[in-house]
């Protein structure tokens, strides 16, 4: 395998060769088993990958080819640690997501799942991507099957806010690619066959472009607006919760679990490295800016009635939490948001997963129309309270590592930082409880009279999540030790 094909083309064909194929499909159960049982071998893939994560299989892990040598650029993929997580991530999310969305009728199921698997090709290439222009071409190609996955199936309201989400997310875009064809121009120049010179597009050029200070300054902001808007950090937030409130709740796990960690990673392989002066000077601006994100979405949740929108607001105070605790640079809140990285997404898809069951079984998506789940469906409780509960980080379970690291470092950087993002903390067990109180005790009401309890692949799915939840709440060794080496690589380059 290391000779003729490697893991980061594995994880990256199979799911782009697997959509494809889907869009031949006619029948919905067909389709579904097939697209199923390809992420379970994208899955398969990732897993053995953990097995050959060391120095020695340099080679099963990196490839290089030469692609358009004119401009110096190369198809360079790549695994590192921080890659390695985020397609773990990336590859158990889907499986999950299929798994327990099997009785969701699409119409035309081939084009739907094959557009599901595209986006997670781009994904896999955003992971996997050691050349800038190559992470340009798989970024969008992640947001492309996302827009139309958005627009074709989702909500009355799609059109808006697919319009909206496409703006935001274009011109963070083009802002990206002008910051990298500016640091690309700083690149030193080498020689390609034929004696062709030209710049590179290469992660190591960039990291050695010969920027000054003042032009690392406005080039950090081409970069950070285009992640910004991706994770989304305030103010540029306001496409998710209408997005996220409007796409099939099958395509709203994709952008909150994993696709909105696309803006974290860039921070972490491009931003950072690339531009450390910048990034260090502008750290405090970027907090405060992360801060007031985390507090206005944990308000904003507290006052939500449409539950959708509350695990979208939700999901703003905790990405803009690892965004803050990315710029303190300090070592403990780094690894903190390394970890939480992998935790938010296993908890935030099986909060969606619920949402889905609810909305699918009431129609209805506000929580003042709800109420009396737990009397219908006591196991879909159980997974709720469990799930809830762990995105909120109680002890024990696994956010709880990640987010006292975050919160830990912060305090070491500057007290008032963690007392501020503190404060989150108590908002969120308002609301959640909140959620939890009104929506699944009580009286049953009209729209939840007639709910049904699980099905076996909704059980097996969330059981899966669940057993995550604990496994590394309750031992987080594993995950701090798999996060070791992506931190070194992160702290070398700021320091």
């Amino acid at each position: 395998m290391g000779t003729f094909i490697t893991f980061p083309e594995l994880l990256m064909w199979l799911p782009l060769l697997a959509g494809i194929v889907c869009f031949f499909f006619k029948k919905g159960p067909a389709v579904k088993s097939f697209a199923t049982a390809a992420s379970l071998v994208v899955l398969a893939v990732s897993v053995t990958s953990l097995f050959y994560a060391d120095a020695q299989f340099k080679s099963y892990n990196q490839v290089n080819y030469v692609w358009m040598k004119q401009i110096g650029n190369s198809l360079y993929l790549g695994l590192d640690s921080t890659g390695r997580l985020l397609t773990l991530l990336t590859a158990i999310a889907f499986p999950v997501i299929f798994i327990a969305t099997q009785k969701n009728n699409y119409k035309n199921p081939g084009s739907f799942y094959g557009l599901m698997l595209l986006a997670q090709a781009g994904l896999m290439g955003v992971f996997v991507s050691m050349d800038a222009l190559v992470f340009y071409f798989f970024w969008e190609l992640a947001l492309i099957p996302v827009y139309f996955l958005c627009s074709k199936w989702g909500g009355e309201k799609r059109i808006q806010s697919t319009f909206k989400f496409f703006v935001y997310t274009f011109a963070g875009s083009l802002l990206m690619l002008a910051g990298i064809l500016y640091v690309y121009m700083h690149t030193p120049a080498r020689a390609y066959d034929g004696g062709i010179a030209a710049h590179s597009f290469a992660l190591q050029s960039f990291v050695n472009s010969s920027l000054t200070a003042p032009e690392q300054n406005w080039v950090f902001w081409l970069f950070f607006v285009a992640f910004a808007i991706k994770m989304p950090v305030f103010p540029f937030h306001t496409w998710q919760p209408d997005t996220y409130d409007q796409s099939p709740t099958s395509v709203t796990m994709v952008l909150s679990g994993v696709m909105v960690k696309m803006g974290l990673f860039g921070v972490i392989r491009w931003l950072l490295p690339v531009l450390p002066e910048a990034s260090a000077h502008f750290a405090n601006i970027v907090i405060i800016l992360c801060i007031i994100g985390i507090l206005y979405a944990s308000c904003i949740a507290m006052v939500q009635d449409n539950i959708k929108k509350l695990v979208a607001y939700s999901s703003i105070a905790h990405i803009g939490l690892m965004c803050a605790a990315l710029f303190s640079f300090n070592e403990l809140s780094t690894q903190g948001a390394l970890i939480q990285l992998f935790s938010h997404g296993i908890n935030i898809i099986g909060m969606w997963i619920v949402v889905d069951i609810l909305e699918r079984q009431t129609g209805v998506k506000n929580i003042s129309q709800l109420g009396g789940v737990a009397q219908k469906a006591p196991v879909l409780t159980i997974f709720l309270v469990i799930i809830a509960l762990a995105n909120i980080a109680l002890p024990l379970t696994n956010a709880f590592v990640g987010e006292f690291m975050m919160f830990g470092g912060l305090f070491s950087v500057n007290p008032l930082y963690a007392l501020a993002a503190g404060i989150s903390i108590i908002l969120a067990a308002v609301y959640t409880l909140k959620m939890i109180q009104k929506a699944f005790y009580g009286e049953v009401v009209p729209a939840t009279s007639a709910i049904k309890d699980i099905s076996f692949g909704e059980k097996a799915a969330l059981f899966g999540l669940v057993a995550f939840i604990f496994l590394f709440g309750v031992m987080p060794q594993p995950m701090i030790d798999f996060t070791k080496d992506a931190l070194k690589n992160i702290l070398a380059v700021v320091q």
